[in-house]
């Protein structure tokens, strides 16, 4: 970490941000690069309408290997270096390799290495690659443990019955447990379809029609050949392009990431108004200070910094979503000063994830306020006695449960003696009479049962 950083990912928060540097960092686009140009090159010699680059031997290929396997900070540097002088990364990629093989028995295959691409052929399927990874290996790591805690959570406070708020004011009560499975769910859902999410992969030359391809080997299966070298990666080839892949996949990435986000700041907010109504009380941490006057004060402060992530990535993220998928005519670079972003949002939300978590396991549900509220708020029952009053065919029973409990603090004695002056079967009356603020939570219980389906 750097005290002089600009950015508080590389500088304050670079704990937190370190292992995403793997996937986003300018080390790591140079290394996805370095993987294409050397599996593009052992793509051609498998292909027989190319017969100039000929099969390479067993050693051949585990030298090839041993490029990306070995790449590391110093060869970063060199690349680097090269870029310096020629002012283009992807080309100073190319000069790399070739570097890399002259003195062997490959150097008589430097010439294709790089052979009839456009840069945004290595950039794209390097891109998605990064993305895909980074998100896969590190940012849903940390959404898993998130959401498996708080469903621990909700499974073990799924019977506390807390009084609900609607509008901030009392209402039907509740369960903690349900309140947090509702998170759970919504999370879910978003992880789903990002596990599910397409990353898609263009290998088509400067046009996207293979121009270059059939000048030199008008015989081949050029079409086939891109999808076999795209989908060996692991991603969906895309046939139909300009210069860049379209990058619509990109936005619909970022779309579900920003769905995720937006739900936890749904969260954080819950959260902080629970502690702040004392539903939740937090763990003190051994020297930690709440505030620099107050001595007394343990402030929300994880669920504050989630929030404020969450803000900055989905900033990035929505700006990324609506501008890469908008390119003048063939192609223009505005996408590539974009894309050197794209860990930017990820970081931010992996920041907040972090946060929050930490937020969570830092809190300890406080019954007695609980109990308490739900104590004072027996007005909420006027909704079942109305129900069942509805049930019996009772004229007007919202209003008269109205005229009773609207703006009123009613007592348990109060409710009760209303329920008894009712013309309605001795069945419902019991069962009205044992009703309680506390009880009064339908099935919220089993509800929290649907998180683990």
């Amino acid at each position: 970490m750097s005290i002089r950083a600009i950015s508080p990912i590389d500088g304050r928060y670079h704990s937190k941000t370190s292992e995403l540097s793997n996937y986003f960092s300018e080390y790591a686009l140079m290394k996805y690069r370095v993987t294409v140009e050397i599996a593009w090159l052992r793509h051609l010699a498998q292909v027989d309408d190319i017969p100039e680059v000929r099969t390479l031997t067993n050693e051949e290929i585990e030298f090839l290997q041993a490029i990306v396997a070995n790449f590391d900070d110093a060869q970063a540097e060199k690349i680097k270096a090269t870029e310096r002088k020629t002012n283009h990364d992807v080309k100073a990629v190319e000069y790399y390799i070739k570097a890399c093989i002259e003195d062997t028995s490959l150097a008589d295959l430097s010439e294709f290495v790089h052979f009839a691409c456009t840069s945004e052929d290595i950039n794209n399927l390097s891109h998605a690659m990064m993305l895909r990874d980074g998100l896969m290996d590190v940012w849903l790591q940390s959404a898993y443990e998130l959401v498996e805690t708080v469903a621990e959570k909700a499974d073990l406070l799924r019977d506390t019955a807390i009084l609900a708020h609607t509008h901030g004011q009392p209402a039907s009560p509740t369960t903690m447990g349900k309140e947090l499975a509702v998170y759970v769910y919504r999370w879910q859902r978003q992880i789903k379809q990002l596990e599910n999410q397409e990353y898609l992969g263009k290998f088509s030359g400067a046009v996207g029609a293979f121009n270059a391809h059939l000048s030199a080997y008008p015989d081949a299966d050029w079409l086939e050949i891109s999808r076999t070298f795209v989908e060996s990666f692991g991603l969906t080839f895309n046939p139909l392009t300009t210069q860049i892949e379209s990058h619509d996949y990109l936005a619909e990435t970022f779309h579900i990431i920003n769905r995720f986000n937006s739900i936890l700041l749904d969260f954080c907010r819950d959260m902080w108004t629970y502690i702040s109504m004392g539903y939740f009380k937090q763990l003190t941490v051994a020297g930690e200070i709440g505030s620099s006057t107050m001595p007394h004060k343990v402030n929300p402060i994880d669920f504050e910094n989630a929030e404020a992530n969450v803000g900055l990535s989905n900033s990035i993220l929505s700006h990324l979503a609506d501008k890469l998928m908008v390119s003048r005519l063939q192609r223009d670079l505005s996408d590539s000063s974009a894309l050197r972003n794209l860990g930017v949002g990820i970081a931010h939300s992996h920041i907040a994830l972090q946060s929050a978590l930490r937020g969570v396991n830092k809190v300890d549900i406080n019954e007695a306020v609980i109990a308490d509220d739900l104590n004072h708020a027996w007005e909420v029952l006027a909704e079942p006695i109305q129900t069942v009053l509805r049930k019996a065919q009772y004229p007007n029973p919202y209003e008269k449960l109205k005229d009773l409990t609207r703006g009123v603090a009613i007592t348990q004695a109060e409710i009760q003696a209303f329920v008894d002056g009712l013309p309605i079967s001795d069945e419902d009356k019991a069962r009205l009479r044992e009703l309680t603020p506390a009880t009064y939570t339908g099935i919220a219980s089993d509800l929290v049962d649907i998180i683990g389906e």
